[in-house]
C-alpha cells in the first residue's frame, strides 16, 4: 500500500532535455589567382560528448545558442596554401541524439569523446572556383537527451520500488526482501484507457555517498539523468542499510535522496518530482505517515549526515 505526496518538494520543472541550436561552418579563404594559391577551408562545427555538462548549462552559458567556426585563411605570397579555419566544438552531455530540424539523425553521443560533425566549413578559393571561396554549411540542429523512461523510481535499497513497479505496470522485476536486488533499470509500461502510455523505470537503489561513487553510485545516478520525472520512494518506517550503518527515518531518507542527487548534479533536482510513501500496511504506518507529513511541512530540522 502506498501514498503519494506533493508536499515535500519545491516547484521544480526547469530541467532541459532538448535544445535547438544554430550552427555555421566557417567560410573558406580567398585564393590567389596570380600565383594559383589555394585558400584554406573554413572550420567545421562539432558536437562532442563530455562529462559534467548538461543541456541547461549550454543554454545558460550561450543564451543566443549560435555557434560558428572560424574562416579559412586567405592564400598569400608567404603561404600559397591557406590554413584551415578553427573548428568550433560544442560540448554536450553523454546520451545525446543530434538531429536536423526536420528530424534526420546526424549521430548519437553514447560515450565520452564521441563527436558528430554538424556543419562543414566551406572550401577555400582555388582554380576550379575562380579562386572564390564558398560559405560553410548553416543550419539549425537539435540536441535531444535519450530518455530511458518518463518516470524514474528513486530510493534507497529495499524501499519497495520493484514491488511498486510490478503493481503499476506490466514489468516483472526481481523482488526480494534484501538490499540491492535491482542492479540495472527495469522498465514497465502504464497503459491508460485512451491508449496513452508512459514508461516507468525501477532504478537501482542509492546509498549515502552515491554522489562520490560509493556503491557504484555514479553508474546508478546516470540512469536518473535519463528520466523525465522522478518518483521518490521511501519506506514509511525508515531505512537502515546494515546493522553498522545509521538508521534513517522516512523524512531523513527524503532529505538524503534529494541531497545525493543535488551533490551529484545540481540540475537533477530541477526535474518534476513526487514522493511515494511505501509499505503503508506495516504496523504504526499511519502514525509514521502523520509524523512525516508534519516534518515535510516544516523541513528546517537538522540531522546528522
Amino acid at each position: 500500500m502506498v501514498q503519494f505526496s506533493r508536499i515535500c518538494f519545491r516547484k521544480f520543472g526547469n530541467f532541459v532535455d532538448n535544445l535547438r541550436l544554430y550552427v555555421r561552418g566557417g567560410t573558406g579563404g580567398m585564393g590567389m589567382p596570380r600565383l594559383g594559391g589555394q585558400g584554406g577551408n573554413g572550420g567545421d562545427v562539432w558536437v562532442v560528448a563530455t562529462k559534467n555538462v548538461t543541456l541547461k548549462r549550454i543554454k545558460d552559458k550561450y543564451p543566443l545558442k549560435r555557434f560558428a567556426a572560424g574562416a579559412g585563411v586567405n592564400s598569400s605570397i608567404r603561404a600559397l596554401k591557406g590554413e584551415k579555419g578553427k573548428d568550433q566544438e560544442i560540448f554536450a552531455p553523454v546520451g545525446i541524439t543530434v538531429t536536423t530540424e526536420d528530424g534526420r539523425i546526424l549521430g548519437d553521443l553514447n560515450a565520452e569523446g564521441d563527436r558528430v560533425m554538424v556543419a562543414k566549413g566551406g572550401p577555400g578559393g582555388g582554380l576550379y572556383s575562380a579562386f572564390e571561396p564558398s560559405k560553410g554549411q548553416a543550419k539549425h540542429i537539435r540536441l535531444d537527451l535519450k530518455l530511458i523512461a518518463d518516470l524514474g523510481l528513486v530510493g534507497f535499497p529495499n524501499a519497495g520500488k520493484s514491488s511498486l513497479l510490478t503493481a503499476m505496470s506490466n514489468a516483472t522485476p526481481q523482488i526480494a526482501s534484501y538490499a540491492f536486488t535491482t542492479l540495472k533499470p527495469e522498465i514497465g509500461k502504464l497503459m491508460y484507457k485512451d491508449h496513452k502510455q508512459i514508461s516507468v523505470a525501477d532504478l537501482p537503489g542509492l546509498i549515502e555517498g552515491a554522489h562520490i561513487n560509493k556503491g557504484m553510485g555514479h553508474k546508478f545516478l546516470k540512469h536518473v539523468e535519463r528520466t523525465k520525472q522522478l518518483l521518490f520512494v521511501v519506506d514509511v518506517c525508515g531505512f537502515q542499510l546494515a546493522s553498522k550503518t545509521q538508521f534513517r527515518s522516512a523524512f531523513e531518507a527524503v532529505q538524503l535522496l534529494t541531497k545525493e542527487l543535488e551533490l551529484y548534479k545540481e540540475e537533477l533536482v530541477s526535474k518534476p518530482a513526487l514522493l511515494v510513501v511505501n509499505k503503508m500496511d506495516l504496523p504504526e504506518a499511519e502514525d509514521k505517515l502523520q509524523e512525516l507529513k508534519e516534518q515535510l511541512k516544516n523541513p528546517d530540522g537538522k540531522f546528522e549526515v
